[in-house]
């Protein structure tokens, strides 16, 4: 990248004496007339004519931030300043910032997001369902919000509702802003609701019984016939067994739905 700090402009010709590049607030001295001084070989003078000079530097950093000085050794001296404000895009640093997590239900959860950049990037968090953020601190009301500011977000007695993906998005008004994707994954008992615990169907009638499962990670799910030891097993989170009822005299069985897992 190259950088045209100041222009030395005089009316068609150079008056007697050199040229001198200054950065002033360390005052070193960077170069004099054509000849470059500093060790920083980044840097370069060039004139187009004999009224034109120019600083060039190569590849800006962070550090060539500051006021240059282009003087020139008259009598009186003449001198211009001019300053560089370096800036750096948002990085969001890996080593230092959070990934997907396993939590049970009622636990806390802390989430990490460290940027660098200049000016000193700004973190927001926020759901990547666009659905609000539920902080539940002890001694406090439930509060929602659409996103948070910071660079870690806590959540206290996180439930399954909190389950899913957040992002934190760091940017500095420097393109471009850069996001980090986390997924909290909470772990709860499961849960089963039967719509219908009583189903009646003619002889030689199909009939269909269904058992809804909420589970955290997924559960084992599978029927069995109070009757008999026929069972069915099925792995579905929505589970549905369809019984086609034979000719015999009318009875009545019952079937249940059971599920294995637990939180870890």
């Amino acid at each position: 990248m190259k950088l045209h700090l100041i222009k030395v402009l005089t009316n068609g010709f150079l008056i007697k004496g050199k040229v001198a590049w200054i950065k002033a607030d360390t005052k070193a001295i960077l170069a004099i007339h054509n000849r470059v001084i500093t060790h920083n070989n980044r840097m370069n003078v060039i004139h187009s004519d004999h009224n034109t000079w120019q600083l060039k530097i190569r590849d800006v950093r962070r550090n060539d931030s500051g006021q240059y000085m282009c003087q020139i050794n008259t009598d009186p001296m003449k001198m211009q300043v001019g300053h560089l404000n370096v800036v750096i895009p948002p990085d969001i640093t890996a080593e230092d910032t959070s990934g997907d997590v396993m939590v049970p239900e009622g636990s806390s959860v802390r989430l990490t997001c460290r940027a660098k950049g200049y000016p000193e990037p700004r973190v927001v968090w926020r759901r990547e369902d666009a659905r609000p953020i539920v902080f539940r601190s002890p001694g406090q009301a439930k509060n929602s919000v659409e996103t948070f500011d910071g660079s870690e977000l806590v959540l206290d007695k996180v439930a399954r509702d909190d389950m899913g993906a957040y992002l934190c998005i760091a940017s500095n008004d420097i393109p471009p802003a850069v996001s980090k994707r986390m997924v909290v994954q909470v772990h709860f008992f499961p849960l089963i609701r039967i719509p219908n615990q009583l189903v009646g169907a003619p002889p030689g009638t199909n009939v269909t019984l269904e058992c809804e499962v909420e589970a955290s990670p997924k559960s084992i799910n599978f029927w069995t016939k109070k009757l008999d030891d026929q069972g069915l097993s099925l792995s579905n989170q929505w589970m549905s067994l369809k019984i086609t009822t034979g000719r015999a005299a009318p009875r009545t069985d019952s079937l249940f739905a059971k599920v294995a897992g637990a939180p870890h």
